[in-house]
């Protein structure tokens, strides 16, 4: 079997590691009715919504900051982020506490399903949508039997210039 793919479709954006035949781990949780995935790698714990300390002139996205033993984390709400609708904050409600380039950024996304393990053929390159929505963020869509997770890039995301919240990644 020939491992050549049209690497055509896909360009730098979509940072997918290229281990060939080593599975892929990622943390899957929900925004409304949609299923993301993200690296499991970066995910530093797992925590529910907590009250947050609002920062005065912050961005909408950003709900504010929390004193995470001693450190204090910005937290940023996915749903508000991604213009998916008003946040609903309930016992389902989950703060994902990423540690990415040495910086602790908490992300509030509706729930928490598990961590799927997929092989690089089960990842296919996000489509194009135009100005619909920016793929820049995504490494490409994840197929495990019936289920379709977005994968989404947490480090390009969290350091881009939008966030400003983790220095730029180096390439």
């Amino acid at each position: 079997m020939s491992t050549t793919t049209s690497q055509q479709t896909t360009d730098s954006r979509n940072t997918a590691p290229s281990r060939p035949g080593r599975p892929l781990e990622f943390l899957s949780f929900t925004l409304g009715q949609e299923e993301y995935g993200i690296d499991i790698q970066k995910v530093q714990e797992l925590r529910g919504y907590d009250a947050v300390t609002r920062i005065a002139n912050a961005p909408e996205y950003i709900k504010g900051v929390v004193n995470l033993r001693g450190i204090i984390v910005p937290i940023i709400d996915m749903r508000i982020k991604f213009r998916l609708g008003t946040p609903s904050y309930d016992q389902f409600t989950v703060v994902i506490v990423l540690n990415i380039a040495g910086r602790v950024v908490g992300m509030v996304v509706d729930s928490v399903s598990d961590v799927i393990t997929l092989s690089a053929e089960q990842i296919k390159p996000a489509p194009e949508m135009g100005s619909v929505l920016d793929t820049d963020y995504l490494i490409g869509l994840g197929t495990l039997d019936e289920r379709m997770l977005i994968l989404v890039d947490i480090d390009r995301l969290m350091s881009s210039d939008e966030m400003g919240l983790v220095e730029k990644i180096a390439a």
